[in-house]
């Protein structure tokens, strides 16, 4: 009896070693690069990540897939990659990698679920290197005494770019923002001259630049949202408003407009954040505007007619200014209701379009795909933005000739959000589903959260370093 005892515990032993060996080859030949590139078949898992400072280093030792996308040994390592191997498995089977949208895939957002600050601080014990910078060891500084008090700071927020090359990425203060802006060969001499209600193109003088203000006659309507219109939010509460005429430009402020705005009032290098001093250009008594951003505030998407976007609400403002300075008009940020009452366009239904918000969303795992012919003829949203802003020439205006008042960027109104410091944006953007740039739908500023990274003390009152999906479009009262 005690033989057999001995027998089965001896198996039994042999039995586990067996497994365990048999569970750690499996383990590591699963972990391979090949492995993995046998699902991610798409340049970010090979091109891309070949091109990248952790495969093409100074050392020669070339960083493995495993290693940045999973935590590490002993630190949940099995079960995250048990997780993540389920999630490829069921993409693999079920879907056709052509269709993936592998530009979102690689954004900041979608990013930042698969790469594991634990796995980063392993390699990188010493935060302060010798070779270190001093913008480097100010923003590493900040990281450790922020995560220290338990805020969930991450470092692909700052090294996007470690990973997987990406071209002209840029990260840390951009001292040569806007350098190579210069003035166009052809210039404005003066701004436009309005004496009626009607659609004008307002010039700025100095630039080349010219921007389209649409005309909209004021009138009474109901803001807000009907109680059973799908997807309304609580602060969404249906009112009566009577709105004034005014003008609101066509698109959204874009670069060249604001480039412009950044070439003839910029401080280059300044090292404070001071708002409010004047300088003299050209006779005009012009507002002292951004200090270079921390970062690459267009995202690498390009700029030229693209919504402007990064941007504080106060640099907003400061714009407004500005550009009231040298038309000699009183442009301002529209106000939510006037926001609203032109998205509209005369409409009280979900959007401007004819369409039911409850269509254009996908119904669960296995929903069917919805008809979105519709609603890609007139918004830039997720469904269609490949997860970056475009041009207000991707979509159709509305009814009275605005584009992009739903969708591309969420846009700044001058009103307070419920009795708040923070500020309404309106709108939706790129990375809303249909929900969110219905005609009604409401959010706000983030302040804090939206300056979380950004490691300057004080942080920059010009540019947010973490917000890449609002801007703003400019507006003027009719002064009969």
């Amino acid at each position: 009896m005690r033989k057999k005892i001995w027998l089965w515990f001896v198996a039994g032993i042999l039995a586990g070693v067996l497994l365990f060996t048999g569970l750690g080859k499996a383990v590591q030949a699963t972990s391979t690069n090949d492995f993995c590139a046998s699902c991610h078949v798409h340049p970010q898992a090979t091109s891309s990540w070949k091109q990248g400072v952790h495969y093409a280093t100074e050392s020669g030792y070339r960083v493995s897939c495993a290693e940045c996308h999973l935590p590490p040994k002993g630190e949940g390592y099995l079960i995250e990659k048990a997780k993540t191997g389920m999630r490829d498995l069921w993409s693999h089977w079920t879907k056709d990698s052509t269709e993936f949208d592998w530009d979102a895939a690689s954004t900041l957002e979608r990013a930042s679920k698969h790469v594991y600050n634990s796995t980063c601080l392993k390699c990188h014990e010493n935060l302060f290197p010798a070779a270190l910078t001093r913008e480097g060891s100010d923003a590493h500084l900040y990281y450790k005494q922020m995560t220290e008090k338990g805020e969930d700071l991450q470092c692909i927020s700052c090294h996007l770019n470690a990973g997987h090359y990406i071209k002209g990425y840029l990260h840390g203060s951009n001292k040569g923002f806007g350098s190579t802006v210069s003035a166009p060969d052809t210039l404005f001499n003066s701004p436009a001259v309005v004496t009626s209600f009607g659609n004008f193109t307002e010039q700025v003088p100095g630039s080349g630049v010219s921007f389209r203000m649409i005309a909209v006659p004021g009138g009474i309507f109901t803001m807000g949202s009907p109680e059973d219109e799908p997807f309304r939010d609580a602060d969404e509460e249906a009112a009566e408003v009577r709105v004034d005429s005014f003008f609101i430009a066509e698109v959204e402020v874009t670069w060249d407009e604001y480039m412009e705005f950044y070439r003839q009032t910029a401080s280059e290098g300044r090292s404070t954040d001071t708002e409010g001093a004047r300088l003299s250009i050209d006779g005009v008594d012009a507002i002292s505007g951004a200090t270079p951003p921390y970062g690459k505030p267009d995202q690498n998407w390009g700029m030229g007619r693209r919504p402007a976007i990064s941007m504080s609400y106060h640099a907003a403002e400061t714009y407004c200014r500005w550009l009231s300075e040298v038309t000699g008009k009183s442009y301002r940020l529209p106000t939510e209701a006037e926001w609203e009452y032109a998205c509209r366009a005369g409409s009280q239904t979900p959007y401007f379009f004819a369409g039911d918000p409850d269509e254009y969303e996908k119904k669960g795992l296995f929903g069917r795909r919805p008809d979105t012919s519709v609603i890609n003829t007139f918004v830039i949203y997720r469904g269609n933005s490949q997860s970056k802003t475009q041009e207000p020439s991707a979509v159709k205006a509305n009814p009275w000739g605005l584009l992009n008042m739903s969708g591309n960027v969420a846009e700044f109104c001058s009103d307070n959000y419920e009795g708040t410091d923070e500020h309404v944006i309106r709108g939706g953007s790129y990375r809303d589903g249909a929900a969110g740039v219905r005609s009604a739908a409401r959010d706000h500023t983030r302040t804090a959260e939206w300056l979380k990274t950004d490691p300057q003390m004080p942080k920059s009152i010009w540019w947010y370093s973490d917000c890449f999906y609002v801007g703003f479009r400019v507006a003027k009262a009719w002064d009969k």
